[in-house]
């Protein structure tokens, strides 16, 4: 929701078939935001891999390797993991840059 109020609402949000976004619930809290939803194929993953590439970097880099003691201690791990997967962390995507503004080199001419 807050990302909604400072950036609008998309037209849609995509999704896998997973119980999460078949909930009753959220789908009626989209439909009264007219949001709709679209779902990729069961079984087809790939129709949706950016998130199942950061799934399951996030599973086999971060989740995997820790056990959290409180919600806080997860909360702030996960912030910290978050940060450096989307501020530090080389992409492939991107030559192997970090995707950061503060990471742009200028290049000399």
């Amino acid at each position: 929701a807050d990302c909604f109020i400072q950036y609008g609402t998309p037209g849609y949000i995509r999704s896998d078939n997973g119980p999460e976004f078949i909930a009753q619930g959220l789908r009626i809290w989209l439909d009264g935001l007219d949001i709709q939803t679209t779902f990729i194929e069961p079984g087809s993953p790939w129709e949706n891999g950016y998130c199942e590439s950061f799934n399951g970097k996030m599973r086999d880099e971060f989740l995997n390797l820790e056990l959290f003691s409180t919600l806080q201690e997860a909360r702030a791990l996960t912030y910290l993991w978050i940060h450096h997967y989307n501020k530090v962390r080389p992409h492939s995507a991107l030559n192997y840059q970090a995707p950061a503004p503060e990471s742009i080199m200028i290049k000399s001419t």
